[in-house]
């Protein structure tokens, strides 16, 4: 790629005045279109075709690995793409935000014996754009349509894949969603250096062209009871997710400067869409000029000390209370941080953030040590006497994770069942609640999770309602 994109530049000096942008933009993407070609197909062309199919088995999708790998190496990328989506409603979003480090390729037997993984997934995410670029992506237009509805409750991950499931089947579906924009956290919790918006509005689009409809800015239990949308179709799926972020517990930790994960992200998310965001504006959600700790180990603290870094934040550093073996969020993206000049402080966890309610100004830190096991099967951080140190900040970002709020209350609907965790509570096998006819997929059943599972729930929670509504055997609609 480097020596294409020394004859790039070399020739732009050449004739500076002879080509327009252009042009020159589309010498870029020529470039970069061969450069993609010879990856992908030099990448494919690595797959050993094992036997076992480690990087499969290790897939939440199942997605049928070494079989799409060798027809991009022997050149079939439509027959690629079928295979590839046949099993994965989002390939290019999973492509570029799986954690391919821990699932596909870090069971890969040619990273295994120590000679580099296949990049499974920039070949999943070339060939996915080939497919989009080529025109192979059509709306979906099922043999029959019928009439039963299904309302989608959340428009994540796991509610866009179980609507375009339906919508094969020739259901009417209806998504309904409590922001402006379709995709929940793709669009607003994930930075757009790791996935860029227009992929998901592109898929989005492409589900409106398949007759999904989409009704946005519409919460549960404001505009609508659960009982009410439940009388309005033949059956409803719950797919919001998990936002109830976990608090940071310490003396200090609600003065001024002391800011939730989410908050942080959507606010340079929606900046980045070109939207009016106050508290961006006023300086309270940008990293500009700051010095910025983050607490927590997952993707999302990760996603948090990489947007702080690219908006000119001053020093960005990482609190986490186990060490790196232990570290939850995915090893490349620590890599990733580090290479953009991010600290880690290891073993290490906040006892008290510093300054006034004002303003927070540094944070006391606790060394931690690892000790017995706890309830999850991993060591637990223990704090060691006297082992103190302060750390300047003027940002101090929480990224503890997230919990499902109380859908119970805010849905209306007290029946609804929960477990202790507070996420809903289904039928292991359909993914049915408690209420007949209601279903629920992704983080508000697992708990925060993965996309690539959000996923796996959505479909499956489409194919248990498919059962169900083809069982009460209502006449399809002849097709046209």
């Amino acid at each position: 790629m480097k020596e294409h994109m020394l004859k790039f530049v070399s020739r732009e000096r050449e004739t500076p005045m002879k080509r327009n942008s252009g042009e020159r933009r589309r010498d870029f993407d020529e470039i970069y279109a061969r450069f993609a070609d010879d990856h992908a197909s030099t990448q494919a062309s690595r797959c050993s075709q094992c036997g076992v199919p480690f990087c499969s088995d290790h897939c939440p999708l199942g997605n049928d690995i070494p079989d799409w790998l060798k027809a991009v190496a022997e050149g079939r990328l439509e027959d690629a793409y079928a295979l590839s989506s046949a099993t994965n409603n989002m390939p290019e979003v999973c492509g570029r935000i799986c954690p391919q480090d821990r699932l596909c390729e870090g069971s890969c037997v040619i990273e295994q014996s120590g000679h580099g993984t296949v990049t499974i997934g920039s070949v999943e995410q070339y060939i996915t754009e080939t497919a989009w670029d080529k025109g192979w992506i059509k709306p979906v237009k099922p043999a029959e349509e019928r009439p039963q509805s299904v309302g989608v409750i959340g428009a994540g991950p796991a509610g866009l894949a179980a609507a375009e499931e339906l919508r094969k089947e020739g259901f009417q579906v209806k998504v309904y969603d409590r922001y402006d924009r379709t995709g929940g956290l793709l669009v607003y919790g994930i930075p757009n250096f790791k996935l860029e918006k227009h992929v998901v509005s592109r898929r989005t689009e492409h589900l409106e062209k398949s007759g999904v409809q989409f009704i946005r800015n519409f919460e549960v239990g404001r505009d609508a009871t659960l009982a009410e949308l439940r009388a309005d179709h033949d059956a409803i799926l719950i797919a919001t997710g998990v936002y109830k972020a976990r608090d940071l517990v310490c003396p200090g930790s609600g003065n001024n400067g002391v800011i939730a994960a989410l908050d942080y992200l959507t606010a340079s998310n929606r900046k980045g869409l070109g939207d009016d965001v106050a508290a961006f504006n006023t300086g309270d959600l940008d990293a500009s000029g700051k010095s910025v700790v983050v607490i927590g180990g997952g993707d999302t603290a990760m996603d948090c000390v990489r947007t702080a870094v690219r908006q000119s934040a001053t020093s960005v550093i990482c609190l986490y209370r186990r060490d790196r073996k232990n570290m939850p969020g995915s090893l490349r993206e620590v890599a990733n941080a580090e290479e953009e000049g991010v600290i880690f402080e290891w073993l290490a966890a906040p006892k008290g953030v510093k300054g006034d309610a004002a303003k927070a100004n540094g944070i006391r830190v606790s060394k931690m040590e690892l000790g017995e096991p706890d309830e999850s099967g991993r060591r637990a951080p223990v704090e060691i006497d006297g082992a103190e140190f302060d750390i300047d900040a003027d940002m101090v970002i929480k990224a503890l994770g997230f919990e499902a709020e109380d859908l119970p209350a805010l849905f209306n609907e007290p029946d609804l069942k929960v477990t202790p965790r507070g996420t809903l509570r289904v039928d292991g096998a359909t993914l049915e609640t408690n209420i007949p006819g209601v279903y629920a997929a992704g983080d508000i059943v697992r708990g925060a999770s993965l996309v690539v599972w959000a996923i796996v729930d959505g479909r499956k929670a489409a194919a248990a309602i498919t059962m169900q509504l083809n069982s009460a055997n209502i006449t399809p609609i002849a097709a046209e």
